[in-house]
């Protein structure tokens, strides 16, 4: 049978990798698509180095149109990135009957609502595999090995820049501009990180889990996002002492009868958890399920071949099923499109979880108390409470430059509450004339 024909949009490092691995394992692919799979065609602003990796053979373009209006191919790869081009590129796309396979999170979190309501109406595919998490397969995960259960919460690991980031500030102890530096000269984070440091790239990823979770339209509007550049080394190294540690976690929880939790947030994870120990740019999500519990997808979630890894497995997937019914194919968001349900995400202040607080407070008989009334007073129950002289508090990051010997560190692990009656008293708390800093809350899951 002869190949199926691919057209690829940009050819950057995951562009460039998705041609090496689809050349070098040509054969073995083949043997599992039932054809050959072959990017004839690719389009690249800068053309002369993308003929350079292309070589003889493949038909080299500096328009996308050109790619799209060619009625030899079936598939087009997006890989150009970002809302805007991409999102006109990827629509003309499905309306001239091309499947598309995309990696652009960003865009499929943001319009993907629209993209998959016009690929289901042409009857084409729109696969995504390489979105979230580069090479780990939970997008296969989510829509069908774990098909059978209702899902109860995920939790991810799923920005390798910061996990990165948080791994030098806990192994070495250093502050978070610090690490930011060492990890753009190794290059795990871009010379403008702003979308990894601030969680929206994580937003986008768990977005799009969400949707597939719960069968619910892509809501990245309503995500709650925040990054970590406000974290300091003295917090991981409590969080630490306590038998826990610091993690950028994307989370998707079901409230039966309210709604969704989509989060982005610093979260205290238990040591002991197997997510907690995932380090350095690596990626894991967490997914439990009724009937089958928890269960861990763990890899290389950025990287020219890993997210070409997934860029060709759809590649596969897509001309599997490039010829069948497509009321037959697997939904893009894992439900039937008709059946889709309009759950909305919860507003953060209905969230509910445990948190880690942090006050800065004088060390003066009294205040102690004062603390644990406001915390009573709205309902919010205490874990534990732990005092750090000053003696034992590290470094000027702290919260309120270097401390002095009448300072101490409150730190107070909560049981679960709402977030909204946890934000009315940190308000009264922040009052207190014995609170000398802003206090510091971080959210924390048990993820049992």
């Amino acid at each position: 049978m002869k190949p199926i024909q691919v057209g690829l949009l940009g050819i950057g490092t995951v562009g460039s990798g998705t041609f090496e691995v689809l050349r070098r394992n040509q054969e073995e692919i083949r043997r599992r698509a039932g054809r050959g799979i072959e990017i004839s065609m690719v389009a690249d602003l800068d053309t002369e180095r993308a003929r350079r990796l292309v070589g003889d053979g493949v038909k080299v373009v500096g328009d996308a149109r050109e790619v799209i209006a060619n009625p030899d191919i079936e598939i087009v790869i997006e890989l150009i990135g970002g809302y805007g081009v991409a999102r006109t590129l990827v629509l003309e796309a499905i309306a001239a009957g091309k499947h598309v396979v995309t990696a652009n999170k960003a865009l499929l979190a943001v319009h993907g609502s629209e993209i998959f309501a016009a690929a289901q109406a042409k009857g084409v595919m729109v696969a995504f595999e390489a979105a979230v998490a580069g090479g780990i397969p939970i997008i296969k995960a989510l829509r069908e090995g774990l098909t059978a259960n209702r899902i109860q919460w995920l939790a991810g690991i799923i920005n390798g820049t910061t996990n990165f980031i948080l791994s030098e500030m806990r192994d070495k102890g250093l502050d978070f501009d610090v690490a930011l530096k060492q990890a753009q000269r190794l290059g795990y984070a871009e010379a403008d990180p702003t979308f990894d440091i601030e969680g929206v790239d994580a937003a986008h990823k768990a977005t799009l889990m969400s949707a597939i979770a719960y069968g619910i339209p892509v809501q990245f509007d309503k995500a709650y996002v925040e990054g970590i550049t406000q974290l300091a080394s003295t917090d991981i190294k409590y969080a630490e002492q306590l038998g826990y540690r610091i993690k950028l976690l994307g989370i998707a929880k079901r409230r039966e009868g309210e709604g969704v939790e989509l989060r982005v947030h610093p979260t205290l994870v238990p040591a002991k958890r197997l997510i907690a120990n995932v380090e350095g740019a690596m990626n894991a999500v967490v997914v439990n399920g009724d009937a089958v519990g928890t269960t861990l997808y763990y890899g290389k979630g950025a990287g020219s071949e890993p997210t070409a890894s997934a860029v060709i497995a759809d590649l596969v997937d897509v001309t599997r099923l490039a010829t069948s019914d497509p009321q037959h194919r697997v939904p893009h968001l894992a439900f039937q499109p008709g059946a889709l349900q309009n759950v909305g995400v919860l507003p953060m202040e209905q969230v509910i979880t445990s948190y880690y607080l942090r006050l800065r407070v004088k060390d003066e008989a009294g205040v102690l108390s004062q603390v644990t009334r406001i915390l009573a007073d709205g309902g919010i129950s205490i874990n534990a409470v732990l005092q750090r002289e000053a003696d034992d508090v590290a470094g000027t990051d702290a919260g309120a430059g270097e401390p002095t010997p009448d300072q101490t560190d409150l730190i107070i692990l909560t049981h679960d509450t709402r977030e909204g009656a946890m934000n009315a008293a940190l308000a009264q708390l922040q009052a207190l004339p014995s609170v000398l800093a802003p206090i510091v809350r971080i959210r924390k899951e048990e993820l049992a």
